[in-house]
Parts: C-alpha cells; sequence; structure tokens
C-alpha cells in the first residue's frame, strides 16, 4: 500500500517523529507504521483507531508480522498506563471530535509531549490553532506539502490534571416519532449529533407495520432506529452495527437511555455479521472522512441476501440520487419505492423464496 499524502508530509519531517512510546490517534494501516520503525525503533508503537477497518487492517499486518511493541486499540476512547512523548493524530472530519481527543489523552502525555496534527487542506485542518487553543500552548504550522498541513504544539500544563469523564461528552436530545418518545445521545463524530436527520425520519415513518424477530441497524449511528424499532415493536431483539467506536458507544447509551437492550458491535461492512435477521433497517453510509464512499454500501446491498431470513425484509432510506434500487432488485428480490420526500427515497425489499 503507498504511503498516504498525510503520511508522507509527517515523514518530510523525520526528526519530530523520533520517540520512544508514540501514539497514533486514527491513522490508516498505509506504510507509515513500517517507515516510523525504520526510521527509530521506537520501543513500542500504540495505534489508536475508532474505525474498525482502519484498526482490522493494523491489526492483519502487526498480528501476522508478529511485530513485538505494536499495540492496536479499537475503542471510543483511550485507556492506557503509557506515558507517551510523542502523539499524531489524523485531523477529524468534526471539529468537536478533535477536541474529544485531546481531552481523552490528557492523561497519557506530559508537558514535553509533542503533539503532531496532520490533515488535507480540504478536510479543514487550517483551523487547528484556533480549534486547540484552549488546549494546546504554542500550536504552529510546521509544514505544507501535498495538499496537507501539519501542526505541532504542546499541552497546556495545567490542562494535563483535568480528569476525562465520557458521560460530559453526550450531547442529549429527545424526540418523538410517530408517537414515540426518545432520548438519544450522541458523542462528538458521530452521524445526526443534535437532531434527528431527515432521512432517518423519513425512513421512520415507513417501516413496515409489524415487526417481530431479530432486526439488524445497519450503520446505526446513535441508534436513534433501533430505539424506535425497540419501543414500538416490543417482540423484536435489536441487533445495532456500526464501523464508528464513538457510534458504538453512543449507540448503547442511547438504548440504555430508552430503558431498551440489544447486541451492539463493529462490523467492516458485513464482515462480521453471523446471524439470520427477519428484518434489516438502514440510512446506509455514504461518507468516509471528506471523500464520498459507496462501496460498502454496495457490498452491503449485495451481501445481505445471505443475512435475511425466509421471507425477510429490508427498509432503508437513501438520497435520491444513489443508484440502489437495482442492486437491490438483483440480489434480494421484488424492490420497491415505499416513499420519497426532500431528496430522499424509502426502498423496500423482501427476500425472493428461490
Amino acid at each position: 500500500m503507498s504511503l498516504s499524502n498525510p503520511s508522507q508530509v509527517l515523514l518530510r519531517n523525520s526528526e519530530l517523529l523520533i520517540a520512544k512510546a508514540p501514539l497514533l490517534i486514527n491513522l490508516p494501516e498505509d506504510g507509515f507504521i513500517d517507515a516510523l520503525i525504520a526510521l527509530d525503533q521506537p520501543e513500542s508503537i500504540h495505534c489508536f483507531n475508532t474505525n474498525f477497518i482502519d484498526y482490522q487492517a493494523i491489526t492483519k499486518k502487526n498480528d501476522g508480522a508478529k511485530r513485538q511493541g505494536v499495540h492496536a486499540t479499537f475503542a471510543s476512547t483511550y485507556q492506557t498506563k503509557t506515558c507517551h512523548d510523542l502523539v499524531i493524530i489524523a485531523f477529524p472530519k468534526s471539529k468537536a471530535e478533535l477536541t474529544f481527543t485531546l481531552a481523552m489523552i490528557a492523561h497519557c502525555i506530559n508537558e514535553t509531549t509533542k503533539i503532531l496534527l496532520v490533515g488535507e487542506k480540504k478536510g479543514g485542518i487550517q483551523s487547528a490553532p484556533k480549534l486547540t487553543k484552549d488546549l494546546l500552548s504554542c500550536c504552529q504550522k510546521v509544514d505544507a506539502a501535498r495538499h496537507c498541513l501539519l501542526f505541532a504544539g504542546l499541552f497546556q500544563p495545567e490542562k494535563l490534571s483535568v480528569v476525562f469523564n465520557l458521560q460530559d461528552w453526550f450531547k442529549k436530545y429527545q424526540i418523538t416519532v410517530e408517537g414515540v418518545e426518545l432520548t438519544i445521545a450522541s458523542l462528538p463524530g458521530v452521524f445526526s449529533q443534535q437532531k434527528l436527520d431527515t432521512g432517518t425520519a423519513l425512513l421512520l415513518s415507513n417501516l413496515p407495520d409489524k415487526m417481530s424477530g431479530k432486526v439488524l441497524d445497519f450503520g446505526c449511528g446513535a441508534g436513534v432506529i433501533s430505539c424506535f424499532i425497540g419501543k414500538k415493536h416490543i417482540d423484536t431483539k435489536l441487533y445495532l452495527l456500526d464501523v464508528s467506536a464513538l457510534a458504538l458507544t453512543s449507540a448503547q447509551e442511547s438504548l440504555a437511555l430508552n430503558g431498551l437492550s440489544g447486541k451492539v458491535f463493529p462490523s467492516n461492512s458485513l464482515s462480521d455479521v453471523s446471524e439470520k435477521y427477519q428484518h434489516v433497517v438502514s440510512n446506509p453510509p455514504f461518507h468516509q472522512g471528506v471523500k464520498t464512499h459507496y462501496e460498502a454500501s454496495e457490498d452491503f446491498l449485495a451481501g445481505i441476501n445471505k443475512q435475511l431470513t425466509k421471507q425477510g425484509s429490508i427498509t432503508i432510506v437513501a438520497n435520491s440520487f444513489l443508484r440502489y434500487q437495482p442492486i437491490m432488485q438483483a440480489h434480494i428480490g421484488n424492490t420497491r419505492v415505499i416513499a420519497k420526500g426532500k431528496g430522499f427515497t424509502i426502498y423496500q425489499a423482501q427476500l425472493s423464496s428461490k
């Protein structure tokens, strides 16, 4: 795999990368870890990823090589007893997530820990000094190349002792849909963090009248769809899947706030799906980082037939410009347009009996 532009910019500044125990936050597996080992032979490298796909790639590469000292973590928060002398953060799509990430690492760094922020210009990284002014001192631009920027800074010493409490970071809001009242909790960076989005609202108003058995919420986000189904259809068993650890933690919190339970688990599209479901419901994601990305959703629609029970159904909402109906028709069976509105379309398909 070739090095991404942000990784190339980091390696242009190799003098900043010398460290005994670097922490890499949400960096992809693109060969950068190999380059870091070749550069300096650190005692340990810790990789923290909230994206399951990146975590899987790092784990596969480093477990396969049985490399000593490379540690991978997939979670919504980072816990360690190690004190890191270097932290490299891939600039997140959500600016609120950057503040969350910095607050989360205060327990495992000190006043001499170099904090590097790297990302593509179009991702908004030029706002890094302004965004970090309450936590970092002297956050300065150190390089600009390959349409990317690199910033370096140090933590303000007085901020290092602030205790991070996950509960403080949930945004909670109430919604009422079809007479069902819900409380939703969402962490920074999770889709539809502040309110019910238009597409999901349309979807919830056009679900099957009767639902029972196992229901898969694919790309669950903060868990709005599952919470609605769980409260309205008490004979359902809820399964919630997402690629984001921040989403999964949010969904777990939303379930608890609504007195519901469900199996919440990570998966790269259908990689970790093993059950069969009576119903699959989804507002499938088509954004990954700042790029538009359809592949995961198309793979999901092409492969979900194997995870449906006999006569199982799938109901999804999608931006009307997305060509999902032919894929569903080809792989699942008769696919109907249930509703349209505000740029969104609801598709429903039932597994063909063959």
